[in-house]
């Protein structure tokens, strides 16, 4: 049994859905893999709405999982987010959970696939290879430890 802030999980997968579950933040997180600035992460998740994706990144910031900059203090606000190393230890689970969804997409005759998701889902997997393998590396090292 595993608790945060007096909350009950039985086993360390619903432990780990408490970090990525729901419909959006796995979503949110793989296109996170290379740090953006809130309009290009709305752009990158546009059937997202504002409001789910404003509460999502609070939530996710609030767990450790990614970090928010704001760059200047005048409006228009400049905000960065990137996962922050704990965030990262997610990556190889991301890639695999989209691997796996792209990997169904080509067996699953009743899933049509537009040419935009592929392409997005391409292109995030490419620029992920390095971040793919800083995160191995530092579960590598942590082991180490």
């Amino acid at each position: 049994m595993y608790s945060i802030d007096n909350k009950q999980y039985p086993c360390s997968t619903s432990l780990t859905m408490k970090y990525i579950g729901g419909k959006w933040k796995a979503v949110i997180l793989i296109h996170l893999i290379e740090k953006k600035r809130y309009s290009e992460l709305r752009k990158a998740c546009k059937v997202i709405t504002e409001r789910t994706l404003s509460l999502q990144l609070k939530e996710m910031e609030e767990d450790g999982l990614i970090r928010r900059t704001v760059h200047t203090s005048k409006p228009p606000l400049k905000v960065d987010y990137e996962l922050t190393d704990f965030g990262k230890t997610l990556i190889p689970l991301l890639t695999s959970i989209a691997q796996w969804g792209k990997e169904t997409a080509k067996r699953n005759k009743r899933i049509k696939v537009s040419d935009l998701s592929v392409s997005t889902f391409d292109t995030t997997l490419i620029h992920s290879k390095a971040a793919i393998e800083f995160s191995l590396n530092s579960l590598d090292t942590n082991d180490k430890r």
